[in-house]
């Protein structure tokens, strides 16, 4: 989703992964920095980091990938195992653009991937900031309204612009205001696209291995998370109704280097919604200042 910033100029190309398409953007110098997005309808990276990139590219370089099954990259996912799908194909990345180790920014789907990919291989990773994950107690309590509202844009009668804005307005941010027409349009088509509605990215597990994928995605059962050496910065909105903000403290609690910021007024999207809040956070928490 684009916004009113003006994105600095971006080198672009198409990475092979696994025999999938990765479309990764770049711009700036210095530590690498991988910004992942959610996973809502018509999402991609540049356009879920439309307020960020030129901020954070002062200081880093900044890529941003289309994670698989959105944007410009491969269309289908692993049901199976979804995060761990996430996580292979951006450390993909990471090895097809000769990258040892690199900072990772994730929100919601995104956050899940990062976390996920550090949980694997936690040396590839620097320092990691999180934006209302998912994967956070998902299996100990029934889906959020807003969880349930992205998962069935695709069922019933298909997707609809109608559906897209109901989603954004109502569940994405806190202020519905705050998110232009135009970007609702820009989103709608992309969710749109003959491939994304063959394969949606994003859906509840079904059939007899359901339960098993819905605990692979629950980090919270995942006892590595206590030992977890990677430093992370967890952001979330305190009136986030996609994922839980309780679960920032269960994080908190759990991960031994990891600090939580609560944003007051502030919906799913913090990295949009408070933009120059989010960006200082980041650059200093990534520089070590904390």
């Amino acid at each position: 989703m684009t916004t009113q910033t003006q994105l600095p100029s971006m080198r672009e190309s198409l990475l092979d992964v696994a025999g999938k398409k990765i479309f990764v953007a770049e711009t700036g110098d210095g530590p690498p920095l991988l910004l992942l997005h959610g996973g809502g309808p018509g999402a991609s990276g540049v356009s879920n980091y439309g307020r960020n990139i030129a901020a954070l590219a002062k200081k880093y370089r900044v890529v941003v990938p289309d994670l698989p099954g959105y944007g410009r990259s491969t269309k289908g996912m692993d049901g199976a195992d979804p995060f761990g799908y996430l996580a292979d194909h951006i450390r993909g990345v990471l090895d097809e653009l000769g990258l040892e180790r690199a900072h990772l920014v994730g929100n919601s789907y995104g956050g899940a991937c990062a976390l996920r990919l550090a949980l694997d291989t936690p040396g590839r990773v620097d320092r990691m900031v999180l934006m209302g994950p998912g994967g956070i107690g998902t299996t100990r309590s029934l889906p959020t309204a807003g969880l349930n509202n992205l998962l069935d844009y695709y069922g019933g009668d298909g997707p609809s612009r109608l559906k897209l804005e109901t989603f954004v307005r109502q569940y994405l941010v806190f202020n519905a205001a705050d998110v232009p027409d135009s970007a609702i349009d820009e989103r709608y088509r992309a969710s749109i696209d003959p491939e994304v509605i063959a394969a949606p990215p994003l859906r509840r597990p079904s059939g007899p291995n359901a339960l098993r994928t819905l605990w692979k995605m629950d980090f919270t059962r995942d006892r590595r998370l206590d030992r977890l050496p990677v430093p992370t910065l967890v952001l979330w909105g305190a009136e986030d109704r996609v994922n839980r903000p309780t679960g920032g403290r269960m994080l908190a609690d759990r991960m031994p280097d990891c600090d939580l910021y609560v944003v007051a007024n502030t919906g799913h999207w913090v990295q949009f919604e408070r933009a120059e809040l989010f960006n200082r956070l980041c650059a200093d928490f990534l520089a070590g200042r904390r």
